[in-house]
């Protein structure tokens, strides 16, 4: 498999799936409505694209910011709150369960939200303590922390079934 960097609509017409990673959601956003990324990845997860937002990137598929009027992609039908955990100096790794996967995977969060409010088809996958940090909704998939940052590659493998 060819992993590819995605900056633009062009590109993303090269890929069978994509991954939205973390990063600062504000001027990401900015970036995706000024070189027409967030419209064609808005076509793409519409004809069936697999995508998977992590940290920010869950940010940028969510429906809504609490708190914030800021530009989404709108994709998945959740709420989140920004920095729910605290500020950078707050990033921390703990065990996370996630539905489907017989042990729990390793979550780096950093700066990362939390799922507020989940409507109908998302669906919650991974809580930490009593806060959502993972859903699905189709082949769409959002996650709080980071799994790239690690060894564990079994969310990964899932998002490929998709």
């Amino acid at each position: 498999m060819q992993v590819i960097e995605v900056r633009t609509p062009e590109e993303l017409a090269t890929v069978e799936r994509a991954i939205i990673p973390g990063g600062e959601s504000t001027t990401v956003g900015l970036l995706m409505q000024r070189y027409g990324l967030g419209d064609a990845l808005k076509l793409a997860a519409k004809d069936g694209m697999p995508l998977w937002g992590t940290c920010m990137g869950m940010i940028m598929m969510a429906t809504s910011v609490v708190g914030r009027k800021q530009y989404t992609l709108e994709l998945l039908n959740i709420e989140v709150v920004r920095n729910a955990f605290g500020a950078q100096v707050h990033s921390f790794e703990d065990s996370v369960p996630v539905v489907g996967l017989a042990e729990p995977v390793l979550g780096v969060f950093i700066r990362a939200p939390v799922v507020s409010s989940v409507q109908s088809p998302a669906e919650p996958i991974a809580y930490y303590d009593d806060k959502i940090v993972g859903v699905k909704q189709g082949k769409l998939l959002g996650t709080s922390f980071h799994p790239e940052l690690t060894d564990d590659t079994r969310l990964h493998e899932y998002f490929l079934t998709l």
